[in-house]
């Protein structure tokens, strides 16, 4: 069932670091995660009050048996995390059992390939069918450090065009660390109703908050507890 993800853009006074917990979404996709991992990760995600816990596919009805009744998005991504390596009805259809697993919102990668062969019509509808066959809110990582100024424009738009709730800078640090920069990008672009949410290598209270004031909604981070704590450094890991 689609959910609507509640989010309000910062204003001044600054949050505090515990305050920032409402829009960052938990991450955690190691390979060799465990189901007492993933049982200790949603848990967090409700100790602390995060947006949503960001889990692989695989562990969905195990963390949304956790999070279930507790106000906590339950969120997870496909094509990722090497993007546009799907088939379009593959993508689809793992959309439909995502759904169906208990994911209330979604993250979806791009045919950056197909972007720059002038594909268009192919990369609209590559999005367009997962937003359709989930019934989820989509959220779309652009990959902008890969596209041409061109191409960032027409990925936007294409994006917007189906159906996506948000738009994402990245999908992760390898890609690109999440900053203002590109984050107002995607806002001064976004359509009524289309958010921002800021991906990749988000670490600190200050770097979270930054991103936040240029206008993202969500922050998608494995560091939050140590954001909402206020113990990152630049030594913290985070994906």
């Amino acid at each position: 069932m689609s959910e609507t993800v509640t989010t309000t853009a910062v204003d001044e006074p600054t949050l505090s670091p515990a305050e920032l917990a409402p829009y960052i979404q938990h991450t955690r996709i190691e390979a060799n995660a465990t189901r007492d991992d993933m049982i200790a990760h949603a848990r967090e995600a409700i100790t602390h009050g995060f947006n949503a816990a960001m889990v692989s596919a695989s562990w969905l009805p195990v963390v949304a048996a956790e999070l279930r009744g507790t106000g906590i998005g339950v969120a997870s991504a496909l094509d990722f995390p090497a993007v546009g390596v799907m088939t379009s009805a593959g993508k689809a259809a793992e959309a439909a059992e995502i759904a169906r697993l208990g994911a209330t919102q979604l993250d979806i990668g791009v045919q950056v390939g197909w972007l720059k062969s002038g594909m268009y019509n192919e990369f609209r509808e590559d999005i367009a069918g997962v937003v359709r066959a989930s019934g989820l809110p989509v959220k779309v990582m652009l990959e902008l450090p890969l596209l041409t100024d061109a191409e960032k424009e027409a990925a936007v738009e294409l994006a917007m065009e189906a159906g996506a709730s948000f738009l994402k800078n990245a999908s992760s640090g390898q890609i690109e660390t999440a900053n203002p920069t590109s984050v107002r990008y995607l806002v001064d672009r976004a359509r009524d109703g289309v958010q921002v949410k800021a991906s990749g290598s988000i670490k600190t209270y200050r770097q979270s908050l930054e991103l936040l004031r240029a206008g993202a909604v969500l922050l998608g981070t494995s560091a939050g507890i140590a954001i909402v704590t206020d113990t990152g450094d630049d030594s913290t890991v985070s994906y």
